[in-house]
């Protein structure tokens, strides 16, 4: 029993990783008989894997037996954006309220410093550092409800993230509203802090969209 339940968990982190990296692409049906080939387990800790995957929403299994990749689509992209505005606008408030300045002023250093590493091309440094923005936050908030759920939103925005990373220009200028977050939460300020997060949420869903439908519009000109 337990070595079914540590083959389902290493099929499971096998399986996530190739979803959120993109070597498992949007569409990709997921045959059980070539996944269990390929990571050399029986059908059992396979859908062990599969079940707590579709729970998450990173499989599809409303079309049958056969999960599929999901899509990352329009709709899907604003939904996602919906629910981080409402997470992350309030533990902006919160982070703001609660949090440790000298946390966040670092951060807004090590912001201002990351532009320069966007321009050398260092895109994983850059992420690096919002992944130490988003810990801070969920230290900042200390609500183990709240940090759970931006978890979930975190997990899926990997996906649709990957989307503008052909888009430097993008990343820089996020780069400065992340630092402009930091600062307002490092003032204690916010109702600033709340609408520094807003700026940003809302100009990186305009790019996602924009970049998906000059996607779309490139294939069907084709």
């Amino acid at each position: 029993m337990v070595g079914a339940a540590r083959a389902s968990d290493r099929v499971y982190d096998t399986i996530r990783e190739d979803i959120l990296s993109g070597r498992l692409p949007s569409g990709t049906q997921l045959s059980e008989v070539e996944l269990a080939d390929r990571l050399g387990v029986s059908r059992t800790p396979l859908r062990e894997a599969l079940t707590r995957l579709a729970a998450e929403g990173l499989v599809d299994t409303s079309q049958g037996r056969t999960g599929v990749v999901p899509k990352v689509s329009p709709e899907s992209v604003a939904e996602l954006f919906e629910l981080r505005e409402a997470l992350e606008v309030h533990a902006a408030r919160l982070s703001a309220r609660r949090g440790d300045p000298a946390v966040f002023t670092k951060l807004a250093n090590e912001f201002a410093d990351s532009r320069r590493i966007l321009r050398d091309g260092d895109r994983s440094a850059y992420y690096g550092v919002v992944a130490r923005f988003d810990q801070a936050i969920d230290d900042a908030v200390d609500n183990r409800s709240l940090s759970a759920a931006l978890e979930t939103a975190r997990l899926h925005l990997v996906r649709a993230r990957r989307i503008a990373t052909d888009n430097p220009e993008r990343l820089t200028q996020a780069a400065v509203e992340h630092g402009a977050i930091c600062r307002a939460i490092a003032d204690r300020d916010e109702a600033l802090a709340t609408s520094a997060m807003v700026v940003h949420l809302r100009a990186s869903l305009a790019t996602i969209l924009a970049t998906l439908k000059s996607r779309t519009d490139r294939r069907e000109t084709r």
